[in-house]
């Protein structure tokens, strides 16, 4: 028999005379994680850690961010809880997926509206663009401001996903990896909060996903009044929050 497929628990089995389509599933692996508004329990076998757009323009001095006066002290705030989850997701065999920036440079599938939201007076530099004095091509794929930060390794055996959207699901290939790979519980961090993060989150529920924001994960440089609104709507309409120290303490137990 030949395996077909991405995983074992998606895969058929082929021979000459015989498809199986069975597609055994895997044991539950229950983790019993604190969260609100409720404690919620998932099955490891079936999860991914995605973190949305640790990168560059939005979390390094000499980035996009930086170069336009913005502190970027609060987007830095996920590396250290995020390098702990990455470490402990791949030790424990569930999937890391990386959800980025990556604009052509000839923004051929950028909207107008979506320029306009990066350059609203269009006098500034524009999406793709280099920024005078510093080592960003405005979150143009394979710059330097593309790039996830230093201090966390985007490591080979992780999944790499390139958006163009703020949602990580418009117009990309997230969801059809997640649904070979038998994902069905997603743990999200990154930055911002309230835009990309939370547009990834609200389509992942949208599509039934189970969605679990990771809050020390996530960050974002928008007004505090924007994260308790954020936080406030996950809660209230599209999931849960936990923190990294309780999914650790959830793989321990």
């Amino acid at each position: 028999m030949k395996r077909m497929g991405a995983t074992p628990s998606q895969d058929w089995q082929v021979s000459a005379g015989e498809v199986d389509m069975t597609r055994p599933a895997p044991p539950v692996r229950r983790l019993g994680i604190a969260a609100e508004p409720q404690n919620v329990v998932a099955d490891a076998n079936k999860s991914a850690l995605v973190i949305v757009d640790m990168q560059n323009d939005f979390c390094t001095k000499g980035g996009w961010m930086d170069s336009r006066g913005i502190d970027i002290t609060p987007n830095r705030a996920p590396i250290a809880p995020l390098s702990r989850l990455v470490e402990r997701f791949r030790a424990e065999a569930v999937p890391v997926i990386w959800v980025n920036w990556g604009v052509r440079k000839d923004l051929l599938n950028i909207a107008p509206s979506l320029r306009h939201a990066h350059n609203p007076t269009g006098d500034a530099v524009d999406l793709g663009s280099p920024v005078p004095g510093t080592r960003s091509e405005i979150l143009r794929k394979g710059s330097w401001g593309a790039e996830v930060v230093d201090e966390l390794n985007a490591g080979g055996g992780d999944i790499q996903v390139t958006k163009h959207r703020f949602s990580g699901f418009w117009d990309t290939d997230l969801d059809a990896i997640l649904r070979n790979l038998g994902v069905k519980t997603l743990f999200i961090g990154g930055v911002n909060l309230d835009q990309c993060v939370m547009t990834t989150l609200e389509d992942a529920s949208f599509l039934g996903y189970d969605v679990i924001l990771v809050e020390d994960g996530a960050a974002t440089t928008s007004p505090a009044y924007c994260t308790q609104s954020t936080l406030y709507n996950i809660k209230l309409l599209f999931g849960f929050v936990t923190r990294s120290d309780s999914l650790i303490a959830a793989f321990d137990a």
